[in-house]
């Protein structure tokens, strides 16, 4: 299943929608924020024990001192968020007019910290990492609302862009993002059951038992990436996220599941 190359943004997600309803009858739009763990009740079972003592709780208690404390000007992190950060991750990736491009939540807070003279971090893991899970844990509960503007083409462009990325085939491998998490979302590669693309942005920053630590969606977009063999991209590459634009768009409605735990 591919979605057209000219249709728009709600009938890409409306043909979405329709076709992983028709793949997993059982589950509910909501259900999706869970991963694979919708999908595979013995997994489900193993993720809901880890859940009553999360790994990613020291990470998400360092985020909430992080983000509480001053920059070396006396300023915060929430002098440069709308309702001072809280309970906004739902709203990300946004459009920024002024600048023609996809701003992610990791890159705002990088953006603020530069605003305040301060050097951008890592944003695949660490601090960044710590300090997105307490941001998004503020917005656990919330739907995806993600917006296209209307009145700005280059929005609409970026999200095109990150559409095709999904859907092009690269690497040594041949594989595109739908290989997977389309046309094959349910089935096993080797051991792991293939998650599906609805809901794939709901749950990070996240605990991963195979890195051991927490990382950023970005950190597992290059990660497929290398496992395909296929070059990976920059941190906050415009790539990278106008592909989380459009999958974040493809979540709407679901609901903020992070941070969380996966294999």
């Amino acid at each position: 299943m591919a979605l057209p190359v000219q249709a728009g943004p709600s009938e890409d997600q409306h043909q979405l929608r329709q076709y992983y309803q028709r793949l997993f009858p059982q589950l509910q739009l909501q259900d999706y924020g869970n991963g694979v763990y919708a999908i595979d009740a013995i997994a489900r079972s193993s993720w809901l024990a880890i859940e009553e003592f999360p790994p990613y709780q020291p990470a998400l208690e360092q985020g909430q001192v992080l983000f509480g404390t001053a920059f070396n000007n006396g300023r915060h992190y929430g002098d440069c968020f709308e309702r001072r950060g809280i309970g906004i991750a739902h709203y990300y990736p946004r459009w920024d007019s002024q600048k023609g491009a996809v701003v992610t939540l990791a890159q705002a807070v990088n953006n603020c910290r530069i605003a305040n003279r301060e050097l951008p971090l890592d944003i695949f893991k660490g601090s960044m990492a710590e300090l997105l899970a307490y941001m998004v844990f503020t917005s656990r509960g919330q739907p995806i609302s993600v917006v296209i503007p209307d009145n700005d083409p280059r929005a609409l462009l970026a999200y095109q862009q990150g559409k095709a990325f999904y859907y092009q085939r690269r690497g040594q491998l041949n594989f595109a993002c739908a290989t997977c998490h389309v046309q094959n979302a349910g089935k096993k590669l080797r051991s792991e059951i293939l998650s599906a693309a609805l809901g794939h942005t709901n749950s990070w920053p996240t605990y991963r038992l195979k890195w051991g630590e927490m990382g950023t969606l970005q950190r597992r977009f290059n990660e497929c990436l290398a496992q395909i063999k296929a070059p990976v991209f920059p941190s906050s590459s415009i790539e990278s996220n106008n592909l989380e634009y459009f999958l974040a768009y493809m979540g709407n409605g679901v609901n903020i599941t992070g941070p969380s735990v996966r294999k």
